[in-house]
């Protein structure tokens, strides 16, 4: 059974970050599930390193929270992908070990509002993703994934960017912090168990293992940092 180390940080609580280990992440998606709604932003801190140099902040995705049915859905438009919606499991899961920061609406998150920014979010499932005109500030057939987010709230007049594909997640946290739309409520730092390594019969097999795991790491390594998956 894989182990989910999270750190939950409460934003603005002096006290020392309580530390959980759980069974999966199933089960930390159940925990964080009773403090997210609709509406819900999350930022990640990750390596992709295009998007820290481009946009000069430490934050390199956002995507957004629905509860449907009772169960939180996240919306993103992520590299490789495309715009699409997953659970909140399956999120924590494919972002671990990037560092998550939950925002929360300050204000009555209603149906009015609610009904507008949820239509735009599944009007976009299944646009590519695209970051290109990120430097250009002009629409292309590719969304990514703060002009998606942004997008959605300008649709329910949560708040205004004069260039939404302009926008980066770091200045979208900056920009709903600075009108007190959104406060930081969890910081959750998600690390991936350490994966079960096979051992070889005789040091020969032992080499070979050692350079087949050592290559799936680097190969690893390189598609978060500079291909962004």
């Amino acid at each position: 059974m894989q182990l989910l180390l999270a750190t939950v940080i409460l934003a603005g609580s002096p006290a020392a970050p309580t530390v959980e280990v759980c069974p999966s992440h199933q089960v930390m998606a159940e925990q964080l599930a009773d403090d997210v709604q609709t509406g819900t932003l999350l930022f990640s801190q990750g390596d992709c390193l295009a998007v820290k140099v481009f946009s000069r902040s430490e934050y390199t995705h956002v995507a957004t929270v629905v509860v449907e049915d009772n169960k939180p859905m996240v919306y993103e438009s992520t590299n490789g992908v495309g715009v699409r919606k997953l659970s909140l499991e399956k999120y924590i899961a494919v972002n671990a070990p990037d560092e998550l920061h939950v925002y929360q609406p300050k204000f009555d998150f209603n149906k009015k509002l609610q009904q507008p920014f949820v239509s735009h979010l599944k009007q976009e499932l299944g646009r590519p993703y695209s970051v290109k005109h990120h430097l250009t500030g002009k629409r292309c057939e590719g969304l990514h994934c703060a002009e998606y987010v942004t997008d959605a709230l300008m649709a329910s007049d949560i708040m205004r960017a004069e260039n939404p594909p302009k926008v980066s997640p770091g200045s979208l946290r900056n920009g709903i912090a600075k009108a007190n739309r959104y406060h930081e409520t969890h910081v959750l730092n998600l690390e991936k168990p350490e994966p079960v390594r096979a051992e070889g019969d005789g040091w020969c097999e032992n080499l070979w293992l050692d350079t087949k795991y050592c290559t799936q790491d680097c190969y690893s390594s390189f598609k978060r940092k500079f291909l962004c998956r």
